[in-house]
């Protein structure tokens, strides 16, 4: 008897872990063409990309606080496809209208003008970006703000600070 009660309480256990941050972000094979695609069939928003850096502290703080929380991983997952990009990396890369890019790092830097990080940009169903945020979110609310502008179609009016002070104000 003791024995299936701890190993019931083991499985309950391990079933109930919080979603880690790999679980925040889908898997790209660096075809962000094909990855718009996948985003439109499955009737998504657009396309959620983190631009990050191994030695980033806020970007680490981030994924081990604000994108494992499992209300922030289902709304962007309703909503977005949602990837990680390497600033530094050296994987060639396809942007979202097909050109080719050596690597990550000269994508990042020539078409989205990311040197420092994390910033997020979430993509339209063409490929434009509709929505850009620089540095970490304050909180889990502030980021699924973030997710609601574009969801909700504020980006078409204001820019996002625009947006954050009106909803602090009501």
């Amino acid at each position: 008897m003791p024995t299936r009660l701890i190993s019931a309480v083991m499985f309950l256990f391990a079933v109930s872990l919080p979603l880690k941050a790999a679980d925040f972000f889908d898997h790209s094979f660096g075809n962000y063409q094909e990855e718009l695609d996948l985003a439109r069939e499955e009737g998504k928003q657009g396309v959620f990309v983190f631009f990050e850096m191994d030695d980033c502290p806020f970007c680490h703080r981030m994924k081990e606080t604000i994108l494992q929380e499992p209300d922030v991983i289902e709304y962007f997952h309703e909503h977005f496809k949602v990837y990680r990009f390497d600033i530094e990396g050296s994987n060639p890369v396809t942007n979202f209208d097909g050109r080719e890019f050596d690597t990550e790092k000269e994508m990042a830097e020539r078409q989205y003008r990311v040197r420092a990080t994390p910033v997020m940009i979430i993509f339209d169903l063409n490929g434009e970006p509709v929505a850009r945020f620089t540095g970490p979110t304050r909180t889990k609310d502030e980021f699924l703000l973030f997710g609601r502008f574009v969801v909700e179609g504020h980006h078409q009016e204001m820019n996002f600070n625009r947006f954050r002070r009106q909803q602090e104000a009501s």
